[in-house]
């Protein structure tokens, strides 16, 4: 019997769902990574891990059925450049909840159990998030098309996932062995560094140009100009998680020469990442004057804010200046502030129903100029 003439709610399931498994995790693990630590805490971010992981099996399982029973549809998504780059969000929920089980669930579950939830989980996501990388660009250029003003910020996804690799690499170098081990570890997370922060050079000034060229994008699609706001972040996050765990890897003259640049690359790139979120709040409260309902792009509001606010603790510990800590602290209340919401409204989809209907049909031309020009 066909799956067409019986539609189950998991028929429109996209692969964007994992976005609420990475924002529900760096909830956790920024609120751990903070400079400063108030009684009681802990307990809730916790809470938060245990949700995430939650989140993440109930998802993995509900793709996996999607897949089991719409195949057609999960080819449609895959040959969709809308929805392909949400491929991405897969790599990055695997690795946000196998790093938040190191830095939040060890207490929870154990030290040794939360180390080999984390490799698991760290390998598992990098293979995935490198596939996603390559594969997702290809289709892009063989099998997509792709109009001059279709550049999106959505098209960052795939290729940052191996910059939250390097990110969240750097807390198992010290579970592996001394010498060669803990050095190719360092090295790789460096040279997933450089393929995810060359590959986000590439696509940016492309977002850019059609963001001067086309004008505003449509207002459900405002929240994803905060995406931008994850290699920035994430990538200071990396550099300083690197230094870290270096002095154990490397011989010091390195070691030394990678707590600078930690400093030298993170804080001008904080600088621009902060330049990025005023535009994006400005974009965002035009679009809210304009209209814009809750969509699940709302969830953009979250992980990228959280790679930041990491970005800024790890600045905050290398350089000692009060006044990072209290960007960090900020970012975090905006962080908290935009799950609560997200989250709130996602639930009331989710019991609407509203959230899993089959998308509308996209207006016709002359409707969208006259949403461009309004």
């Amino acid at each position: 019997m066909s799956t067409h003439s019986h539609p189950t709610p998991l028929r429109h399931l996209g692969p964007n769902w994992y976005a609420t498994v990475m924002g529900t995790a760096i909830v956790a693990s920024a609120g751990a990574a903070l400079p400063v630590h108030a009684p009681g805490l802990r307990g809730a971010y916790e809470a938060v891990w245990a949700l995430a992981v939650l989140l993440l099996l109930t998802l993995l399982a509900a793709r996996a059925a999607h897949w089991g029973r719409h195949p057609d549809q999960a080819r449609r998504h895959l040959g969709d450049p809308a929805v392909a780059p949400f491929y991405g969000c897969l790599a990055m929920a695997v690795l946000a909840v196998g790093g938040s089980t190191l830095s939040v669930g060890s207490g929870v579950v154990g030290e040794r159990a939360a180390v080999a939830a984390d490799a698991v989980l760290w390998v598992a996501g990098t293979g995935i998030g490198l596939a996603a990388a390559a594969a997702i660009p290809y289709l892009m250029v063989t099998r997509h098309r792709i109009a001059p003003g279709d550049a999106s910020p959505v098209w960052l996804l795939p290729v940052v996932a191996p910059m939250v690799s390097a990110a969240l690499g750097p807390a198992l170098v010290p579970h592996l062995p001394a010498g060669q081990w803990r050095e190719a570890m360092l090295l790789g997370c460096y040279a997933l560094f450089g393929a995810s922060l060359l590959a986000t050079l590439v696509i940016l000034p492309a977002v850019v140009a059609r963001l001067i060229h086309h004008g505003p994008l449509p207002l459900a699609l405002t929240p994803t100009l905060f995406l931008v706001l994850g290699p920035l972040g994430q990538s200071t996050t990396a550099v300083g998680n690197l230094a870290d765990v270096a002095p154990g890897a490397v011989a010091a003259p390195y070691a030394d020469a990678l707590a600078g640049f930690a400093v030298l690359y993170g804080v001008p790139v904080m600088g621009f990442a902060l330049l990025w979120l005023v535009l994006a709040a400005a974009m965002t409260l035009r679009a809210v004057r304009g209209g814009m309902g809750f969509a699940m792009t709302w969830w953009a509001f979250t992980f990228p804010v959280g790679t930041c606010v990491t970005g800024a603790a790890g600045l905050a510990r290398h350089t000692g200046l009060t006044a990072l800590t209290w960007v960090a602290v900020g970012l975090y209340a905006l962080l908290v502030t935009a799950w609560a919401l997200a989250a709130a409204r996602t639930a009331a989809g989710l019991v609407s129903g509203r959230l899993l209907a089959a998308p509308r049909p996209a207006p016709p031309a002359p409707a969208r100029a006259m949403a461009r020009t309004t």
